[in-house]
């Protein structure tokens, strides 16, 4: 069973247009990637018959989507484009993007989102919650410096708001740009995060955060594979924002060090 993909967010300059899209499934196709995860607003504007059409022809699966909070909101438009590619998760790319939003914002977005799941699991569709690294800034950081408690976060109060059917897509490197650590947080959202994005981080000599090809940084792999197996990840989606080399190229490394690793 397969069980790796890769997030065409990696692939956003390629994929503009269908005839990218196609073009970069046949090249993933021919490295080794068997799946995708399709990501709203940095894949070409595609109906979902030609899309279904495009993984058909290079025999390649979508595992999941990335949408955005106004799409979900139109939920049997999204119903159909997920059920017409046969696509059974679906994750919003982050929350609470302007940085004041407060511990009761966090809380009503929670719900909202917690409401929100009902008719796409009717559908037989999940909605989930991609993190980045601002979930993990502690609420009033900037006005009680004196009171910061670490485990009063955004990321905190979605894991005891949020519950099933909705799931979690931990991406590895944001959580640990975020302080956290990818291993404890799969382990204790276990039976919660069906994908998880894996992603390496580096250091520069200037101190600098770093993305860089899965196995090339100096995150904890062994640790964080066996917690995603015993957490019940089903698939793991190789992907890489920024960084130095051709994204083709990039994705292949990190292919290849997932599949020494035992990940097929």
């Amino acid at each position: 069973m397969t069980q790796l993909a890769a997030q065409m967010y990696t692939l956003r300059d390629q994929c503009k247009d269908a005839a990218g899209i196609a073009d970069s499934c046949r090249k993933l196709k021919a490295m080794g990637f068997d799946a995708i995860q399709a990501s709203a607003g940095h894949f070409g504007d595609i109906a979902a018959a030609d899309l279904k059409a495009i993984l058909d022809d290079t025999g390649m699966a979508c595992c999941a989507t990335h949408r955005s909070w106004d799409q979900l909101q139109n939920v049997q438009q999204e119903i159909d484009f997920h059920q017409t590619i046969g696509c059974k998760y679906t994750a919003l790319g982050g929350w609470g993007w302007k940085g004041d939003e407060t511990a009761d914002d966090w809380k009503q977005f929670a719900e909202k989102f917690q409401a929100l799941a009902d008719p796409y699991t009717a559908a037989g569709i999940r909605i989930g919650y991609h993190n980045h690294s601002h979930e993990w800034a502690p609420f009033g950081l900037a006005e009680h410096p004196e009171q910061i408690d670490p485990t009063r976060t955004p990321m905190h109060l979605m894991a005891d708001t949020l519950t099933d059917p909705t799931f979690f897509e931990i991406d590895t490197y944001w959580v640990a740009h975020g302080g956290g650590d990818p291993a404890h947080w799969l382990k204790k959202l276990k039976g919660r995060v069906p994908a998880v994005h894996l992603k390496d981080m580096t250091i520069t000599p200037k101190r600098e955060h770093k993305m860089c090809e899965v196995g090339a940084g100096n995150l904890n792999w062994p640790a964080i594979l066996d917690a995603a197996k015993s957490s019940g990840v089903e698939w793991y989606i190789i992907e890489r924002d920024d960084g130095d080399l051709d994204p083709f190229e990039s994705l292949k490394i990190s292919l290849a060090n997932c599949k020494a690793w035992g990940l097929k």
